[in-house]
């Protein structure tokens, strides 16, 4: 192997990409993929590339580079200073990472990057999606970095198993399906993990809420109030969720469940379980449901978990009404309204023969405050609501709204313009919060903020 004696590249890094690279070099994309697939082959015959890729540091990486340097100097095709630079790292982008996707992996802008086949990638910077200009060879090639994905987790995609779900080196949740069931090729669904997590502070500064509602939810989850946050796809319910959990306290013991875990709690007494899919006899899977209850005989002081999705919804209700105060969970739900019937549905999952009076009384008794999170158009995403669950009249459960946000319409610049709005209506569990030595001042409930 050559020795190290080209610029030093640190670890999951990559060259910017440059737009049109094809037309700088003169060369169709074909060709270019050409060059690059000819170099990758004079690599394989100079470096034992299953033995180098499993080699994470930067000294093995370095070498690797002035190799693949090298192979690119000796090209007869007229390339400039920055475009052989980008070629080279290009192919070292194929040995050590995931090809054409490491650009976008590395910038840290981009939250979710969705692969539509070999030819069409987009990605979604600041709640807005846009079409990149990453390709890829050909479904043979994607196919390539989709094992790369699923391999380094011991699973495997192909015509008997092609769904399946996968995690990154960093943390961000991939799915991937691919033909029989994609159409149209391969396509992979990458929802990034933040590398800086979002504080409260940034909440407030983006306008997600207020500070009179940051503050209330900090008490509910300090006095220990079941809370459920309701959202729809990408509305922000898990960095809300990671945000509310910095508020327990460090003396408690928390059990974590989640399909992907994406939780960033910062306490160091946390227990962290994530489910488990079937194998390839479609056997050992572990359900949400299981874990749950394992949970309970995990003495936790609270449960946490990532999303509710099927008939682990009874459990945890249980769970809230039987000494688990302050537990926390998500829920898909376009309204507080909706995420209470589409948690009945799911707990009438279990197939108990529950009548739905009882479930409802469950709800009722379990949860006591329901946070719905929206994404708007321009990409912006707030709190619309924050609804108390109040109790029982007759068969229907109760609610009513404490903050809530009154979309006014759209500036000149396509910008969500509103109001935060107190309802005027003070809480019941005000009381509880009080009792907890949480000081509930009147103002908060009387105050309107509106985004200009």
């Amino acid at each position: 192997m050559a020795e190290f004696n080209s610029i030093a590249v640190p670890l999951g890094t990559t060259a910017p990409p440059i737009p049109g690279e094809a037309k700088r070099t003169g060369l169709s994309f074909k060709e270019y993929q050409e060059l690059k697939s000819s170099v990758h082959r004079d690599l394989i015959s100079r470096v034992d590339l299953e033995r180098v890729a499993t080699q994470r540091d930067e000294y093995t990486r370095g070498q690797v580079l002035s190799v693949i340097q090298e192979l690119v100097a000796n090209l007869r095709t007229p390339l400039s200073g920055r475009e052989r630079e980008r070629l080279s790292l290009e192919v070292l982008d194929e040995v050590f990472g995931l090809g054409p996707l490491e650009p976008l992996l590395q910038d840290p802008t981009i939250n979710d990057i969705l692969v539509n086949g070999p030819k069409q990638v987009y990605v979604e910077r600041a709640g807005i999606l846009e079409e990149s200009s990453i390709m890829f060879k050909d479904n043979a090639h994607l196919m390539n970095i989709i094992d790369k994905i699923v391999s380094a987790i011991g699973r495997r995609v192909d015509e008997s198993s092609p769904m399946v779900d996968a995690r990154l080196a960093d943390g961000s949740r991939v799915n991937v399906i691919v033909p029989p069931l994609a159409i149209d090729g391969p396509h992979i669904s990458i929802r990034r993990f933040g590398h800086l997590p979002i504080g409260e502070d940034d909440l407030v500064k983006n306008q997600t809420l207020t500070p009179p509602m940051l503050e209330l939810l900090r008490g509910a989850v300090k006095s220990r109030l079941n809370i459920v946050i309701s959202g729809g796809t990408g509305a922000g319910k898990t960095t809300l969720l990671n945000v509310l959990s910095g508020f327990i306290s460090d003396k408690e013991r928390i059990v974590t469940i989640e399909d992907s875990a994406e939780l960033q709690l910062k306490q160091r007494h946390c227990v962290r379980l994530e489910t488990r899919p079937a194998n390839i006899e479609g056997r050992g899977a572990v359900m949400q449901r299981q874990l749950v209850i394992n949970a309970l005989r995990m003495r936790p002081d609270r449960i946490i978990v990532g999303e509710v999705r099927g008939e682990e919804a009874l459990d945890m209700l249980q769970a809230m009404n039987t000494g688990h105060d302050g537990s926390l969970t998500t829920v898909h739900a376009n309204s507080p309204r909706d995420a209470l019937a589409r948690i009945e549905t799911m707990a009438m999952m279990a197939n108990l023969n529950l009548p739905e009076k009882a479930v409802r009384r469950q709800m009722a008794s379990a949860i006591s405050l329901v946070v719905q999170v929206s994404r708007f158009h321009d990409g912006t995403r707030r709190i619309t609501h924050m609804t108390e669950i109040t109790g029982m009249e007759e068969d229907i459960v109760s609610m009513q709204d404490v903050f809530v946000f009154e979309k006014q319409g759209v500036s000149a610049d396509g910008r969500v313009l509103g109001t935060f709005t107190a309802t005027g209506i003070r809480p019941k569990f005000a009381e509880r919060l009080k009792a907890s030595g949480i000081q509930v001042p009147a103002s908060w409930f009387d105050h309107s903020f509106t985004i200009t």
